[in-house]
């Protein structure tokens, strides 16, 4: 069987999954919020299973990256049933922790306390997943010497009834950098996905000594919120 038949059969397979889950929920009667919420991470698992396959070079390619993308938006769901909100310094430490990279020794991570919303926080965590991993195949977080800082800000006058939060990701430590050759499943998870669920406007910069990638979005009620230092819990709700 062609590579491309392969991925194709699987494709088949899971969204055939996804179909009897859907109708045991309806037929479980499960809560409106919860079935909101499980339809919204479907409607993310099939753009995900549908973009790897398109930019995939090879079935096993497909098998590795799917795993990690479908692990990272797993791990945001669960805590999102818990505390109905995700950290986003929690979500960016957990995911770059996946990949072995540990904050204070190769990452450095500041920014105010921000509290995402289930999808929004979804998105993130699959950005971070597909940033990670690109700096640890391609990138700076291969070599002894790389190390990246991911800050964030809020900016509460961006004169659209609510502000901007910039989360912006810079690699240090390489040497000759360049953009890749071909338009991957990460870029389409940047300057598409992004952009399209959350309105974010992203920009790439290929600098000498590793990538700058900034992110800026706004953060509407449905999207986050900046809670009180005090009394915050780690993942959900502030006091």
């Amino acid at each position: 069987m062609a590579e491309s038949q392969e991925i194709e059969v699987r494709l088949v397979q899971l969204e055939a999954d996804n179909t009897r889950l859907r109708r045991l929920l309806d037929e479980a009667g499960a809560p409106d919020g919860l079935r909101h919420g499980l339809r919204d991470t479907m409607a993310m698992l099939r753009a995900v299973l549908r973009l790897s396959a398109e930019t995939a070079d090879t079935v096993d390619s497909y098998a590795t990256h799917l795993e990690g993308r479908l692990d990272a938006i797993t791990r945001v769901r669960v805590t999102a049933d818990t505390f109905g909100e995700v950290n986003l310094h929690t979500l960016i430490s957990d995911e770059l922790m996946i990949h072995l990279i540990r904050e204070g020794e190769q990452a450095e991570l500041s920014g105010p306390p921000v509290r995402l919303r289930p999808k929004a926080a979804q998105l993130v965590a699959l950005a971070i997943h597909e940033l990670s991993s690109n700096a640890i195949e391609h990138g700076v977080l291969g070599l002894a010497a790389g190390d990246v800082a991911v800050g964030w800000s809020v900016d509460t006058d961006a004169g659209h009834g609510a502000g901007d939060l910039t989360l912006t990701w810079k690699e240090t430590g390489g040497a000759g950098v360049v953009p890749p050759a071909r338009h991957g499943f990460g870029m389409q998870v940047l300057k598409e996905m992004l952009s399209y669920e959350l309105g974010a406007r992203v920009a790439l910069a290929f600098e000498p000594d590793g990538l700058r990638c900034t992110c800026r979005f706004p953060l509407t009620p449905r999207v986050g919120r900046v809670v009180e230092e005090s009394g915050a819990d780690e993942n959900g709700d502030g006091a």
